[in-house]
C-alpha cells in the first residue's frame, strides 16, 4: 500500500471525488491522477468549518457506496472565545470500515468501528496505534 495525496477517485460516471489523504494499493501506478474506487484502500478526510457537513455525511456515503473499504475523518474542533479569541480543541479521529449491512434505503454504509481524541489502535487496513492527542501538538 501506498499513501497519496491530490488524487481524485472516479465514484461513479458522473462523481469525482479527492480525499486529502489516502492509501492506494501497491500495485497502482504511482503516476495516476484519477483512480478507481477498486485501488483505494483508505480514504481520509480532514474536517474544516466549510466541510463539515459534506466530510460527515456526503463523503462517507459516495465512498461507501463505491466500496472504499475504509474511510476515517479528522476533526479539528474549533471554538470561539469573546468574539475574537479562536482556541482550537483537541483533534478527533473516526475510523469506519465498510458494512456488511445495507443500510434502511439498500445502501452500502460505513460502520464506526473506533473514535478518540486519545488513541486509535485499529488492526485494519493496518495494524497502527495512532496518538491522536499528539496531532495538534
Amino acid at each position: 500500500m501506498r499513501v497519496t495525496q491530490a488524487v481524485g477517485v472516479a465514484l461513479d460516471a458522473k462523481n469525482t471525488r479527492q480525499p486529502d489523504v489516502l492509501l492506494r494499493r501497491a500495485d497502482v501506478r504511482a503516476d495516476r491522477s484519477l483512480l478507481q474506487p477498486e485501488d483505494v484502500v483508505l480514504a481520509v478526510e480532514v474536517v474544516s468549518p466549510g466541510t463539515r457537513r459534506i466530510d460527515r455525511f456526503a463523503k462517507p456515503a459516495e465512498y461507501a457506496a463505491a466500496g472504499i473499504p475504509f474511510y476515517w475523518r479528522v476533526e479539528f474542533y474549533w471554538r470561539v472565545e469573546f468574539y475574537w479569541r479562536v482556541e482550537q480543541d483537541p483533534v478527533h479521529v473516526y475510523a469506519y470500515r465498510l458494512s456488511d449491512r445495507l443500510s434502511l434505503g439498500g445502501e452500502r454504509q460505513y460502520e464506526l468501528v473506533a473514535d478518540s481524541a486519545e488513541l486509535i489502535a485499529l488492526a485494519e487496513p493496518f495494524e497502527i496505534k495512532l496518538p491522536v492527542a499528539e496531532l495538534a501538538g
